[in-house]
């Protein structure tokens, strides 16, 4: 059990059969009247995110979510295929609950596979990656205007901002957290 007094980012707990997330939560304490935990979490089945109050002394079950690592292999139709990295067994997994975590991810690579009680719900790519530029429009001399971007399509087919010095063929290193560029590799 996790009493809302114990909340931290990250936390993972259970609540009216949904499982939540904690994403912010702030500690109140009036000067009049009880104190409240403020909350700002995440249903990490449907991704909506809610904020809610809390009494300290609010109890709930702790939600244990598995991270597997698994290799992405490749993608027939609406479902995405992993090898578990120890037993080499191809798991299926529908494009619903990859969503768009797979853009940045090239076959072959390793990500993480999230489940609870063995329902996967969601996949982590790794936090950087490494992709080649495929098509970029060319830099025009003397539009050197400070932070200036040009939008370019990766390998993976995911489209980022990248500065006007980049050119198709270049590798980039991609923060995938937030698909921004990071820096030739």
């Amino acid at each position: 059990m996790v009493g809302a007094g114990d909340f931290r980012n990250g936390v993972t707990f259970e609540e009216d059969g949904n499982i939540y997330q904690v994403v912010e939560f702030q500690h109140v304490k009036p000067g009049k009247g009880a104190a409240f935990v403020r909350t700002k979490i995440k249903n990490i089945i449907t991704g909506s995110v809610v904020e809610k109050t809390y009494r300290p002394t609010d109890k709930f079950p702790k939600a244990h979510i598995e991270r597997k690592d698994m290799q992405y292999s490749y993608n027939d139709g609406d479902l995405y295929y992993f090898m578990d990295q120890e037993t080499f067994d191809m798991i299926p997994i529908n494009a619903s609950q990859v969503g768009d975590a797979l853009k940045f991810v090239k076959e072959n690579e390793c990500v993480k596979i999230l489940s609870h009680n063995g329902n996967v719900f969601g996949i982590e790519p790794p936090n950087f990656v490494e992709l080649e530029v495929t098509e970029t429009e060319p830099g025009l001399a003397g539009n050197t205007a400070q932070g200036a971007t040009k939008p370019a399509t990766l390998e993976t087919g995911a489209t980022i901002n990248v500065p006007l010095f980049i050119n198709i063929g270049d590798v980039l290193r991609i923060d995938t957290r937030d698909g921004s560029y990071m820096e030739r590799a």
